[in-house]
């Protein structure tokens, strides 16, 4: 169902690529629309329990593709640098596969937590109290991953 990576000597084992997706700061989601075309969205997120999570409006262009095709791809750049003198770059990456769906309201409010303690960890009251007001108009989906690779050259 899904290909081998091509070089495998760049393959990362399943630790060094579960840091890479929870110390990544943003990904790169890609959903199929109704037109044909992929669609790719930059977005935070959060790794928790083995599922990935986004939170987005209750409406929008990626709710609309997952509605018609819940089989997606994710994408997650780490550390990068270009080295001009060898004509490469070094890097770390993680591409999964999964299908999202709706979190229920258990996991909708975990995943909300999660966001605060990876990206604001100095506020967590107060991103506790922004939440409570906004989790009504806020939803939040989970991937539920099939298949995850990482890649590096360092």
């Amino acid at each position: 169902m899904f290909k081998e990576m091509r070089n495998r000597k760049r393959q990362l084992d399943n630790d060094e690529t579960r840091e890479i997706l929870i110390n990544g700061e943003y990904g790169v989601l890609a959903t199929s629309g109704e037109n044909g075309y992929s669609y790719a969205t930059p977005l935070n997120y959060v790794y928790l329990n083995n599922k990935l999570y986004f939170h987005c409006a209750a409406e929008g262009h990626k709710l609309a593709n997952i509605a018609l095709n819940n089989r997606v791809s994710f994408c997650v750049v780490g550390k990068t640098q270009v080295v001009p003198g060898k004509f490469t770059s070094r890097y770390e990456s993680v591409i999964l596969f999964g299908k999202a769906f709706l979190a229920d309201e258990r996991e909708k409010r975990e995943a909300l937590m999660e966001f605060i303690k990876k990206y604001s960890p100095d506020y967590e009251k107060e991103g506790e109290n922004y939440i409570n007001k906004a989790i009504q108009h806020t939803c939040v989906v989970k991937i539920e991953i099939e298949r995850i690779t990482g890649k590096a050259s360092r």
